[in-house]
């Protein structure tokens, strides 16, 4: 299932919490862009947004786990990575 959105949302600290792990800004996005990606609701929902975790492959294959969450911004919905292993 493919993520529909309008882009990715980046500050630095979320760009500094996906990498401490080992993926890259781009292996993210590859996560959250591609047609075969596996999206798991979170037990944990902070206040009132909604966190959502994304199972799927970089471009050079390797697994990744992404939580995000989406955030709608005048009629738009954008993903915000929140963290990346």
């Amino acid at each position: 299932m493919k993520i529909p959105s309008a882009g990715i949302e980046w500050d630095d600290g979320n760009r500094e919490k996906c990498c401490k792990h080992g993926l890259s800004i781009a292996d993210v996005e590859h996560v959250l862009v591609q047609q075969e990606v596996l999206i798991v609701p979170t037990d944990r929902t902070p206040g009132a947004e909604q966190r959502l975790i994304a199972i799927g492959r970089t471009a050079a294959g390797q697994y990744a786990f992404v939580v995000f969450t989406p955030r709608n911004r005048e009629g738009e919905t954008f993903i915000r990575p929140i963290s990346a292993r």
